[in-house]
């Protein structure tokens, strides 16, 4: 008796496993998010002409960049005059992976009147530049092991998260949470990153 029970316990453990599994390959698929199909040269050719300050950013497209929190703010300050969106990512975040090919599209498409930069935040450097090679943007990420940019731009804890700062460097909303699709990042793009200040 006592072993039909552990079969039985076992059999709908699996039956639980398999359900779990297919739930959450079919919300990756269902999530409405488009894969990113643009080549490097097109990415290119699109941003082509952007100002100073965000032609430096594409140039250090998909690199991951060291120094910290002053590295970062330094960055910011370059980049007064322009909205900034940076997005908080980690390689072991599925969300984040779901949500990646939004910010791909969104940074072509608004690269040369926005900033954006992101954050890989509670992350090992090589898993990092893994994923960077499979999703490849057209701005940088700073490392941010200890999460200490991500303590001072208010999104410690959640994964992924949005932060938008407007044109005077003003911290105006963080989102947290995965964009399920390009119209929703778009709308809070056009809300908080050009938000005037009063």
């Amino acid at each position: 008796m006592r072993k039909l029970v552990w079969i039985g316990a076992l059999a709908a453990l699996v039956a639980a496993l398999v359900v779990g599994l297919s739930q959450s390959s079919s919300s990756s698929s269902d999530a409405g998010v488009p894969e990113f199909s643009m080549s490097r040269g097109e990415v290119a050719k699109a941003l082509a002409g952007a100002p100073g300050p965000l032609a430096a950013v594409h140039a250090d497209a998909g690199r991951l960049i060291g120094g910290g929190v002053d590295a970062f703010n330094t960055r910011l300050s370059e980049l007064k005059g322009y909205p900034v969106v940076v997005n908080k990512w980690a390689s072991w975040c599925g969300p984040c992976r779901v949500e990646f090919p939004v910010f791909q599209q969104a940074s072509v498409d608004l690269g040369k009147r926005v900033a954006f930069l992101g954050m890989n935040s509670g992350d090992n450097r090589d898993q990092a530049a893994d994923f960077l090679r499979d999703y490849p943007v057209p701005f940088p990420s700073y490392l941010d092991p200890n999460e200490k940019i991500a303590l001072d731009a208010g999104v410690a804890a959640a994964y992924p998260s949005t932060v938008f700062y407007n044109a005077a460097g003003e911290r105006t909303f963080a989102h947290q949470g995965q964009y399920r699709d390009l119209e929703d990042l778009r709308e809070d793009i056009d809300r908080y990153a050009f938000e005037t200040t009063g």
